[in-house]
């Protein structure tokens, strides 16, 4: 049976529209989206009438550590951990040793949750963890996988499984202890394993897919980048890497390979539309260009950036040179895809000492491209067929309350740009994905359970961190 959802607007290719349904079929896709159908939804059709409500294509989120949600609270102290990113690491390592499969779950299901209830409906999981807190390989060696595949399946966001390639410390560097639970050494196997995790995601719902990501160019050697980074275009899979987050990692990779790590990753053919460069901050003199002219996308998390103190993105550039742009939550300091948006443009304001920077490049207006960052990139970096309101689709989508104080008194015309600019999450109300209602009157079904398994992770680990 088909589901009519009936608001007073919904936003389709970049207005919102009055009098308009999204009919969702019951696989879970969309089958049309339009004026109200006469027949007010035909035969075997179910009527949901929102009003007082607007809809919008969910929010996609390319970039999370989910296990990083039990670090909020615990990292904002120098004495704890430290003056700057590489510091930082250390109390982050101390989680990653600390947590149990048990809780990498309930911890996972936090992050997912919270991300629902901001109206993001797919995530793309960066996921590191694969072994034991002794370094040892579990019987099953995508047992953690799955857990955070399960959470994700308990709360029911999208997820795309990005496993994630990490083989040393780094050029030159010693073992680090605090990294044992991500480190897999031979390639071979790591493509065994990736296979198998692929195959049992393929069968699957719809909702779960796979990609692969070598961690960085400091974490991962061009032997090792070769193998996996080959399987992965044969199978024409996505694939995410950390990407000039530090201005160490490109010291690294021109001691160890005499080239900038846009220039490694373009001799190696990387740079396509398959490619995603998360963070992509600390760019060198012609890489801009390399990574226009191969159509790559760069996954920006700048309320981690901002609190790592990572930098600011060149986005107006990149803009200019052709490279796509979706947003990530990364650390999970913040879990709001429309404040990564904000901040994007906000951090050039600061820079250029201007206003709407990136107002009209790509042709689009201010609000209209920074949505689709959070939507339309989103898709094409995940290749996930969602990000927008279209017949085959999937039904993904949010609702905001039109009286919600922080944009009430929006006229059609400006209502996007106060979603994007001013929008408190608290109006987000609803949440569908893949045709099911997640979230609804602003709550998920198993809030209190979730929220409480997660209370008491948090309390284990006070004293372990």
């Amino acid at each position: 049976m088909s589901v009519s959802y009936q608001p007073d607007l919904v936003y389709v290719d970049g207005s919102f529209r009055s009098g308009h349904e999204v009919v969702v079929a019951q696989d879970g896709t969309i089958l049309r989206v339009g004026p109200i159908a006469a027949t007010e939804g035909g035969v075997g059709s179910t009527i949901r009438r929102m009003p007082g409500r607007a809809l919008l294509p969910g929010m996609i989120d390319i970039h999370s550590h989910s296990f990083q949600r039990a670090l909020r609270g615990k990292a904002e102290s120098r004495r704890r951990s430290g003056p700057d990113f590489w510091s930082w690491r250390n109390i982050m390592y101390r989680c990653a040793l600390a947590l149990t499969p048990e809780e990498i779950y309930d911890v996972a299901r936090m992050a997912f949750l919270e991300m629902t209830l901001a109206g993001i409906t797919t995530v793309g999981e960066f996921h590191y963890l694969h072994r034991t807190p002794e370094g040892e390989a579990y019987a099953d060696p995508n047992l953690l996988a799955k857990q955070v595949i399960r959470a994700a399946q308990s709360v029911g966001i999208r997820i795309v499984l990005l496993r994630c390639a990490y083989v040393r410390s780094g050029f030159g560097l010693p073992p680090d202890v605090g990294q044992v639970r991500f480190l897999e050494t031979d390639a071979e196997r790591f493509v065994r394993d990736s296979e198998m995790l692929k195959r049992e995601i393929a069968a699957m719902s719809a909702a779960v897919s796979f990609g692969i990501a070598p961690h960085s160019v400091r974490a991962v050697p061009r032997d090792f980048l070769r193998v996996i980074s080959s399987w992965a275009q044969t199978h024409s899979l996505s694939l995410h890497m950390h990407v000039a987050e530090q201005p160490a990692e490109i010291e690294a990779c021109v001691a160890e390979y005499g080239v900038t790590p846009f220039e490694f990753l373009d001799e190696l053919g990387l740079l396509t539309q398959d490619f995603t460069a998360i963070h992509a901050i600390h760019l060198q003199m012609g890489e801009i260009e390399r990574m226009g002219r191969g159509g790559i996308t760069v996954g920006a998390c700048p309320t981690t950036e901002r609190n790592l103190g990572d930098g600011i993105l060149d986005a107006d550039k990149l803009i200019d040179a052709g490279v796509s742009i979706a947003f990530g939550t990364d650390s999970h300091t913040q879990t709001d895809a429309l404040e990564n948006a904000r901040e994007l443009e906000s951090n050039l304001r600061l820079r250029h000492l201007q206003r709407a920077v990136l107002d009209g490049r790509q042709g689009e207006p201010l609000p209209v491209l920074l949505f689709d960052f959070a939507t339309r990139a989103g898709a094409r970096s995940l290749h996930v067929e969602a990000g927008s309101l279209e017949s085959g689709k999937a039904g993904d989508f949010f609702t905001v309350e039109l009286s919600e104080a922080s944009i009430a008194g929006s006229l059609p015309g400006e209502l996007l740009t106060n979603v994007v600019f001013s929008m408190s999450p608290r109006a987000i109300c609803d949440v569908v994905i893949d045709g099911k209602v997640v979230v609804e009157e602003r709550r998920h079904a198993l809030q209190g359970e979730i929220i409480e398994a997660f209370r008491r992770v948090q309390v284990r680990l006070g004293s372990e961190l």
